[in-house]
């Protein structure tokens, strides 16, 4: 990859809503470049969708987040793809990674409450035959999320003192 489409690729994580022309001031590219260069990243699967950062605690729905992990064992006929594949196309996943570590699968899920949560666990991915653990871990307060800090404006985090 050269250098100019890592810092395309750079300015749409930094921010996806920039116009081409903003997007070609950043790179050294012309407009034209920015738009062809995207549509091959783009045919090519690099880039595979464009999203936003949403604070859910600043709007009035309701729902929950939380992240799995899920231990399996494999036999001979099933791999981590397909155990993978199962549990990913539920729409209450987000997002979901093979991990390093104490567990396999690391799994993003959002639901509209906690019973939902629990219902996907219990009903679709328990059951897999190559599932052996699943632990839940609800979030309950949202800091930073995919780089962007969530501030709620007050720098001053001195403690008070009362005479």
């Amino acid at each position: 990859m050269d250098d100019e489409t890592r810092a395309l690729i750079d300015a749409l994580v930094a921010d996806a809503r920039e116009s081409p022309a903003d997007l070609a001031r950043q790179t050294g590219l012309s407009a034209e470049e920015v738009e062809a260069r995207l549509a091959d990243l783009e045919e090519s699967g690099v880039l595979r969708g464009y999203s936003a950062v949403v604070d859910w605690d600043r709007t009035d729905e309701t729902g929950v987040e939380a992240v799995l992990e899920v231990n399996v064992e494999l036999d001979r006929e099933t791999a981590y793809d397909d155990v993978a594949r199962r549990i990913a196309e539920s729409p209450l996943v987000d997002t979901m990674r093979l991990v390093s570590g104490d567990y396999d699968f690391e799994v993003y899920v959002r639901a509209g409450s906690m019973g939902a949560v629990s219902r996907f666990v219990s009903e679709e991915v328990a059951p897999l035959p190559a599932v052996t653990s699943t632990v839940t871990h609800f979030a309950m307060e949202t800091y930073k999320e995919r780089g962007v800090l969530f501030d709620d404006g007050d720098d001053d985090d001195r403690l008070s003192v009362t005479p």
